[in-house]
């Protein structure tokens, strides 16, 4: 026992003894980073100038095949529209296949085939991959290219722009890259359904003639193959591929911002702003910076813990989430910091994001946000290394962007030395405060005279207005005066006269509706039942399984979803009787009020609050109502919720909307209605 004393004694000693040389005022140096050992891809070229990279991996018996064409970036002028349309008519059938027929074929193999812009892919289980790569390069070297699908995607397109004409997420993507690398800049362009209209199939067959080419071509072969065969393979179905030179031209400079600015675009229907705060950068990943610019991102927006996310969403409850990016393309790139913010919160959201990036570029970073950067990157590299497919795309990297052969292989030995000095001297080179462009697309009417009055470095930050095509405009009249007499009375009169009369209204004494809508890649169906007297109820299910139920009885009310039942709130049951009826506009609650007229998808809307959180949007024109808005508290956020009413058509003489579009948080959905009973099909058990 002695021993062992004098053995812990004489440990004690020696521990406090190797504390007292450390100097603590030094932040520790960081240990040696992990030889990484990469196992090369075995890799040939055909001879027409294609690129094979294989890498056998024979755990589990599956292959994927990756094509992708490094062309330069190239401008489609006033036929924006015709890589999406080439790529949506790939795969769609062949010159010596039916579309049916080939789709077919790899679905008896159970597996994919599929084409990009610059693409093509497919994957398989290993003893089905010969068929399926002759499939894919059969797709790829003799696509059919009909004028009836090419007007079948062409529509489809078409829709898919009409359906994000409203969103502001889009808008402030597409308006943001044209603000950052301009119109002209391929870069910069996006669809718009007048350029999508303006393509001919003649266009798509051009792209394909002069961009689909092997001279620039990758292919990427991972899993239980052997490379011979691949090589048979490839040089069987794609040797015949004929080269030619992609048309190459020179790209346009990036704009020049003199000053920071607000760039807003008007979004009326927009339940919160859409926040891209940017500046262009001349960055590539061979650069010296490349990895301490990684490091800064990680810590100024890459994260969960970082700077923007613990500020705008942790502290003050602005967004769900905050994030940046700070891009390493070889021909462009830029520095984009990105939130979904509350309308209310737009202007306090900037400052503090404006507030957080100052921070980096100022302020040495702790050894402890350095340190967590740093483990992430080591984490997920690791993590990526068991896939096998990462070290066939580290070598494509290597080959498209010009980089060191042992660039991956050096990867954490260069993210383990950057310094915190490091650090602030990139974010001072990359993040220019000095000019940004803070593009925000949101509600006009709720945040333009805010955003007026935002200053950075005791400066007022000017702001500059465009339409959602990029086009700078005028400041618009977002809060248009009430004419002098006009009252609630008169709107819901207008309105009641719009859908087929008060009479007829009245003469409703319930409305049984049922709609159907895609969430996610869920089917959902909705089925919402309501009454004269004020009795509602709600259920949303998929696959016959029930959702959500909302029942309403006139007194009190309950949710149910998830097997909890919730009862209302005394502050729920009060709403739902203030907005209760199949027509709530048959008579003037007392809370009612005219507060002005915005508008709503392009077109002037009286607004009327029937409480303090509700709002209806009902147009000056027409006198339909369009929109509604309510606020909520969730989870110690606010949130606003959206619908939008379209579509109106005729049930037994009065007018309903077919079409409504809910906005919940940052998620949207499009619900149409399928059928509309007239009392019929509602009872007392619906409101049990």
């Amino acid at each position: 026992m002695k021993i062992k004393i004098v053995s812990l004694f004489i440990l004690c000693l020696t521990v406090l003894g190797a504390q007292a040389q450390i100097d603590r005022s030094k932040q520790p140096q960081p240990g040696p980073a992990p030889k990484i050992n990469l196992e090369k891809p075995r890799t040939f070229t055909l001879k027409n100038g294609l690129t094979v990279m294989v890498v056998e991996n024979h755990k589990l018996p599956r292959v994927r095949a990756s094509l992708i064409i490094d062309n330069k970036p190239h401008s489609e002028g006033n036929k924006v529209g015709v890589k999406s349309l080439y790529s949506a008519m790939m795969g769609n059938g062949t010159k010596s296949m039916s579309k049916d027929e080939y789709n077919e074929k790899i679905d008896f193999y159970g597996a994919n085939v599929g084409f990009g812009t610059e693409s093509a892919y497919a994957s398989s289980l290993s003893k089905f991959f010969p068929e399926i790569f002759q499939l894919m390069a059969d797709g790829l070297l003799n696509p059919l290219f009909t004028e009836e699908e090419f007007q079948n995607q062409k529509d489809r397109v078409i829709e898919g722009i009409k359906a994000e004409e409203k969103s502001a997420s889009s808008i402030a993507s597409n308006v943001s890259g044209l603000l950052a690398f301009g119109k002209n800049h391929p870069y910069g362009e996006f669809e718009t359904k007048a350029s999508v209209e303006d393509v001919t199939l003649a266009n798509v067959k051009s792209y394909y003639n002069n961009f689909i080419s092997p001279k620039n071509a990758y292919l990427v072969v991972v899993g239980d193959v052997d490379d011979t065969e691949v090589k048979k393979l490839a040089k069987k179905y794609l040797g015949d591929w004929s080269e030619s030179t992609p048309p190459v031209g020179a790209l346009p400079s990036l704009p020049k911002v003199q000053y920071t600015q607000v760039d807003f675009i008007d979004v009326p229907n927009a339940v919160q702003s859409e926040l891209r705060v940017q500046n262009t950068i001349d960055l590539q990943m061979a650069d010296e910076d490349y990895f301490p610019v990684l490091v800064a991102n990680q810590i100024l927006g890459g994260s969960f813990g970082s700077y923007l996310n613990m500020n705008l969403r942790e502290e003050h409850g602005f967004t769900y989430g905050a994030r940046s990016y700070t891009g390493a393309d070889k021909y462009a790139s830029r520095f984009q910091a990105m939130a979904s913010v509350r309308n209310a919160v737009t202007d306090s959201a900037i400052v503090e994001t404006l507030k957080e990036i100052n921070r980096i570029k100022t302020e040495k970073v702790s050894y402890k946000d350095l340190s967590n950067a740093k483990n992430k990157f080591a984490g997920d590299f690791v993590l990526d290394l068991e896939d096998p497919s990462t070290i066939a795309d580290y070598a494509l990297k290597i080959e498209t962007n010009d980089l060191p052969k042992d660039f991956y292989e050096t990867f954490l030995k260069k993210i383990n030395a950057v310094t915190a000095e490091d650090v602030m001297r990139v974010a001072n080179k990359y993040y220019k405060t000095d000019e940004m462009q803070i593009v925000v697309a949101g509600k006009g009417s709720e945040v333009a005279d805010k955003l007026e009055k935002l200053t950075y470095n005791g400066k007022t930050i000017p702001v500059i207005y465009y339409d959602k095509e990029g086009n700078r405009i005028e400041k618009p009249v977002y809060n248009k005066a009430v004419p002098e007499g006009m009252t609630v009375k008169d709107v819901y009169d207008a309105y009641l006269k719009a859908i087929g009369g008060r009479s007829a209204a009245e003469g409703i004494n319930s409305v049984a509706m049922s709609g159907t809508a895609s969430f996610q890649g869920m089917n959902l169906n909705f089925i919402t039942k309501q009454t004269k007297e004020g009795k509602s109820l709600q259920t949303v299910t998929m696959n016959g399984m029930t959702l959500s139920k909302t029942v309403f009885n006139g007194e009190a009310g309950y949710t149910e979803a998830q097997g909890q039942k919730m009862d209302f709130t005394e502050e729920q049951i009060q709403d739902a009787k203030n907005n209760g009826g199949v027509f709530p506009e048959l008579s003037v609650s007392e809370n009612a009020e005219l507060t002005g007229i915005e508008a709503v998808n392009g077109e002037d809307a009286y607004v009327v609050k029937t409480s303090d959180k509700t709002k209806e949007y009902y147009l000056t024109e027409s006198g339909l109502k369009v929109q509604s808005v309510t606020t909520q508290s969730q989870g110690g956020q606010t949130v606003t919720n959206t619908t939008g009413y379209e579509n109106y058509k005729a049930t037994e003489g009065v007018k309903f909307p077919h079409t409504m579009n809910v906005s919940f948080g940052p998620q949207e959905i499009e619900i149409s209605i399928t059928e509309i009973k007239i009392n019929d099909g509602v009872s007392e058990a619906d409101f049990q």
